[in-house]
């Protein structure tokens, strides 16, 4: 663990190590790391009382009673360095990096998460210059990773949105969607999608045999199931409005099979615009 503290660029990340160094005995790292993420992400989603929830929460519980009460209190001063970390500075991959360095990386599994400034170049690239017009013209749009690891590629991507010259609002301007085979690495890209206000949801299956279908050609509504974790914003007023609009469409234009009663289309919640808060840059936020 003292190579990891000295691997890591910056003191949230080195505090993390050490709370985790202060837990490690009874359980591996990746132990204890696999259940601060997956804790942390059914902390998050849970706020919203999905159709999941009671699952959910039972996973959560099963992780929990494995600590005492001063290690449960270390992994809630794991997550606040982590919201902290991203609300000062969410030009990052704060949790890949972290994982990299702690040596968690699966090989057999192909978990070496590309380069923050890789995906930071890339980002440019995939935005563009015709960006804005193209979300003046459709009034949003999406963006895609099928591979997501942590979620670097979307954190770029919508940090690429606020830099002066572009200023768009990623909060009310794009969908992400990821999708990846590994649970674990899906739940940290939840995390730090969800502590950006990056509206949208990830899905844990085979991007391959399994890609993910949306009821709708954009894929604002998923076909629902307990592998999709719905980020906080993605109920924001703005995107419930819209998903509204593809539900009426459907019952008005789309007939089901003769025969065959058509699937309906899910709506898991209403809004959630009073618990969010307002940064000093416009954007909304967690905490």
């Amino acid at each position: 663990m003292g190579k990891a503290v000295r691997r890591v660029r910056d003191e949230s990340q080195k505090n993390i190590v050490r709370l985790i160094e202060g837990i490690e005995g009874r359980y591996s790292k990746w132990d204890i790391w696999q259940d601060f993420i997956v804790m942390s992400a059914i902390g998050i989603a849970n706020v919203l009382n999905g159709p999941y929830k009671e699952s959910r929460e039972k996973d959560y519980r099963a992780r929990a009673e494995k600590y005492s009460e001063k290690e449960m209190g270390a992994f809630a001063q794991m997550l606040a360095e982590v919201a902290d970390t991203m609300e000062q500075n969410p030009d990052q991959d704060f949790l890949g990096e972290l994982f990299m360095a702690l040596d968690l990386g699966n090989e057999w599994k192909g978990q070496f998460f590309t380069p923050y400034s890789v995906c930071r170049a890339m980002a440019v690239i995939t935005c563009g210059d015709g960006l804005k017009q193209k979300i003046e013209q459709q009034g949003w749009v999406s963006v895609n990773d099928p591979a997501c690891g942590a979620g670097a590629l979307l954190l770029a991507f919508a940090n690429e949105c606020r830099r002066p010259g572009r200023d768009i609002n990623y909060q009310t301007s794009v969908l992400f969607v990821a999708q990846d085979i590994d649970f674990l690495a899906g739940m940290m890209c939840y995390i730090q999608m969800s502590l950006m206000g990056c509206p949208g949801y990830v899905v844990i299956d085979d991007s391959i045999s399994h890609p993910i279908t949306g009821l709708d050609p954009r894929g604002l509504i998923p076909r629902d199931g307990p592998n999709v974790w719905y980020t906080p914003m993605y109920f924001r007023d703005v995107w419930h409005w819209r998903r509204l609009w593809v539900q009426m469409d459907r019952v008005l234009f789309t007939a089901a099979p003769k025969g065959q009663a058509e699937t309906p289309t899910p709506e898991p919640l209403g809004t959630v615009e009073e618990d969010f808060k307002v940064t000093k840059t416009g954007q909304l936020t967690l905490f």
